[in-house]
């Protein structure tokens, strides 16, 4: 595309973003410490999926400092229904190198953002295009997509930012990388697209003629195989307690988490009086069918106060449990 179709382009994007961007509570600061955050918690998770959880994390940690003087348990009790753990674990050590080593002020560009834990190159041109106007293109699943549609062809990942960097708005690159990002998300979607409603159109080789997507249009995912899998979860409930158990550091799977009581057999002998609800629940590529039993004799780990329950980092099977029997 050249500079003068490129200049037309973005301003069509940005007139379109001006009216039609969802309204995001991350979108309405430049504190790059917000923003950080944001992008942290946006990393394959759904955007209706943050949104309780940026308000509440915020609250609880409103500044970067705040964030670094917390326990590890206490960020991940905060993070507990999100999922992908790593991520809260890598933003705990990112807050505190922050304030170490920079004195609590992240860096301004997205170079030095790299040098930061758990900061790749797309969270860092994301924070420092946003909150410093560096103009330094993004490219996420949805970016991709759109440059990929735009040059009516599949690309490569390098060939992918360098087009993105292209047709970047030096002017305002913050809100013209929330601009592709949110095209990609609303308009330009993987199969269903709106090619009737996108403002850029005009520039795309691969929008829809006379009702028929081409091939990079319609791009489909390859299909994840579930593998399904049963859990038996014990609920001993006594005198204003919870037995409950913390899973393993080391564990490969949600390190020092805490959860029910659980087996992946179901226990011989057990009443029937003994079941309660049923569950399904996903963790990654496993679909579980998850049993509640109410069976005090075959209950282990250490009885937890209900009114700490709140406090501990909780598996997101233990927190859908505890919500649905009006525990927490």
């Amino acid at each position: 595309m050249s500079g003068k179709n490129a200049n037309a382009f973005g301003r069509a994007l940005l007139r379109w973003y001006d009216l039609n961007r969802r309204d995001l509570p991350w979108r309405k600061t430049r504190d790059p410490y917000r923003v950080w955050v944001s992008e942290i918690m946006l990393q394959q998770t759904r955007v209706a999926a943050v949104l309780d959880h940026y308000r509440i994390f915020l609250e609880r940690f409103p500044t970067i400092e705040t964030l670094s003087q917390a326990s590890l348990d206490e960020v991940l009790a905060a993070w507990s229904g999100l999922g992908y753990y790593r991520r809260a674990r890598m933003l705990h050590t990112c807050a505190k190198d922050v304030v170490a080593q920079h004195g609590g002020a992240f860096p301004r560009t997205a170079a030095e953002l790299q040098d930061l834990p758990g900061i790749g190159r797309y969270t860092a041109a994301a924070i420092a295009s946003i909150a410093f106007d560096e103009p330094m293109a993004v490219v996420d699943g949805n970016v991709e997509r759109v440059i990929e549609r735009l040059a009516g062809r599949k690309i490569s990942p390098a060939d992918a930012w360098r087009h993105a960097q292209s047709l970047l708005n030096p002017r305002c690159p913050g809100d013209f990388n929330q601009a592709m990002m949110e095209l990609g998300a609303t308009v330009c979607l993987p199969r269903g697209q709106e090619c009737g409603v996108c403002p850029v159109q005009k520039w795309c080789e691969a929008k829809t003629v006379d009702g028929e997507a081409s091939a990079v249009l319609t791009r489909e995912k390859p299909v994840k195989r579930q593998e399904k899998k049963k859990l038996w979860c014990t609920l001993d409930q006594r005198d204003g307690h919870i037995r409950m158990v913390q899973r393993p550091t080391e564990s490969s799977l949600m390190p020092a988490m805490w959860e029910l009581p659980q087996q992946d057999e179901k226990p011989p002998g057990t009443p029937h009086s003994a079941y309660g609800r049923t569950f399904r629940h996903s963790i990654t590529v496993t679909d579980y069918t998850v049993h509640v039993l109410r069976d005090r004799s075959r209950a282990k780990g250490k009885w937890v106060a209900i009114h700490e329950i709140p406090t501990l980092p909780l598996t997101g099977l233990t927190r859908k449990i505890l919500r649905a029997e009006g525990i927490i």
